[in-house]
Formats: C-alpha cells, sequence, structure tokens
C-alpha cells in the first residue's frame, strides 16, 4: 500500500508540475525560460573539441530538447533566444567562442539557430497529444530536434566555410550521430519520466 502512495503521488506532482505550468502569468513563464537559459549555458560548458571540425561535442543539445518539453514550444523556443542574447551581449557561455561579435558569422552559428526551432516542434507536439508523451513518441521528436539543429547547422557551417555536401556531413553531422542519439534517448527517458499521460491542456487527443 505504500508503494501505490508513492505511485499516486509521483503521478499527481507531475500532473501538477504542468498544469501549473500551462497556467503561468506570463511574467513567470518568462522566468521559466530564463532558467532553461541558465540551463544551456551550464551545459555547453561541458565541451570536447574535434581536431577535424569547428563544432565541438557539447551538452546543451540536452538543455535545447528538454525546454520545449519543460517550458512548453514557444518559451521552449524563448529560453533559446534568452541564451543566445545573453551570450551575444557579452555572457562567455557558448561552447565555441567567447567573442559576441564573431558570433553570428562563425561556422557554428547555424546550430543556434536551430537550438531556436527545435523546442518549439517538441513542446507543441508534446502539449497537444498525449499520445506524443510515451517513450517511442518522444524519442521521435527528440531525434526530431536534433535533426532540426543539424539542418540549420550544416547549410550555415557549409556557407560559411564553403564546403560541399561529403565534407559538410563529415565536419558537422556524422561525427556527432552517435553521441546526440544518446542526447536524444536521455532526454526522451527524461520526459517520459516526467510528463503525465493525462489531459492538462486540452489537448488534441485529450481523453473522453
Amino acid at each position: 500500500m505504500q508503494n501505490i502512495a508513492i505511485i499516486d503521488r509521483y503521478v499527481w506532482a507531475k500532473y501538477t508540475f504542468f498544469r501549473w505550468r500551462c497556467s503561468l502569468a506570463l511574467t513567470k513563464k518568462l522566468g521559466l525560460a530564463f532558467t532553461m537559459a541558465l540551463l544551456t549555458g551550464l551545459m555547453a560548458q561541458v565541451k570536447i573539441f574535434l581536431p577535424f571540425s569547428p563544432v565541438p561535442i557539447t551538452g546543451q543539445v540536452f538543455a535545447v530538447l528538454m525546454s520545449g518539453v519543460i517550458c512548453g514550444g514557444v518559451f521552449g523556443s524563448l529560453s533559446q533566444v534568452i541564451y543566445i542574447t545573453l551570450g551575444i551581449i557579452g555572457i562567455p557561455w557558448f561552447a565555441c567562442s567567447s567573442q559576441s561579435s564573431y558570433l553570428l558569422t562563425s561556422p557554428t552559428a547555424g546550430y543556434l539557430i536551430g537550438f531556436i526551432v527545435a523546442p518549439m516542434l517538441i513542446g507543441r507536439y508534446t502539449d497537444n497529444y498525449i499520445g506524443a508523451r510515451k517513450f517511442l513518441p518522444q524519442l521521435k521528436l527528440m531525434i526530431l530536434g536534433v535533426g532540426v539543429i543539424y539542418i540549420f547547422g550544416a547549410i550555415n557551417l557549409a556557407l560559411v566555410m564553403k564546403l560541399g555536401l561529403w565534407e559538410t556531413l563529415a565536419k558537422g553531422v556524422v561525427p556527432f550521430v552517435i553521441i546526440d542519439l544518446i542526447k536524444a534517448i536521455l532526454a526522451a527517458s527524461a520526459s517520459w519520466a516526467m510528463l503525465p499521460q493525462s489531459s492538462y491542456n486540452a489537448e488534441t487527443d485529450r481523453e473522453k
């Protein structure tokens, strides 16, 4: 009976958090977005530079993926806008360069654009569909988010460095696939564990 009570409290806590998040006033939603921006900045400090690529392996992708789940689509994207804006105005937390003037013309700028787009897709599907909160749908969404980041990142990398398709893939995509798949699995596992499997947002496929 005690185990059942613990499970019930856990389920109720998940539901309460997301119901609370959806009902927050604008200022508090901005505060939540700011918190995820800080987490992204902290995770950006986990980085490994590769000798053959200007793109490092970083921990920030995990925070980007989770921002869509925790903040929702719009405010998840806004959290990344905040992260990028604070970096441009002087906080030295970008993974690749501490020079804000260099950021917008750097080979890795496209990945930051992907950071803004990915949470929107993840958050909107997660909030709108109860069926999207199971592990496999969440994993698909996280992989989609990683794919979006790759697309924007690879296009910018190719344009800035004047690379062909295969060289772009070799420098900006292929070396990161396995580790980003691991991040996607971890993010999907975390989101599945925290997401309620019941309606909290008048979902499109809400329970009858």
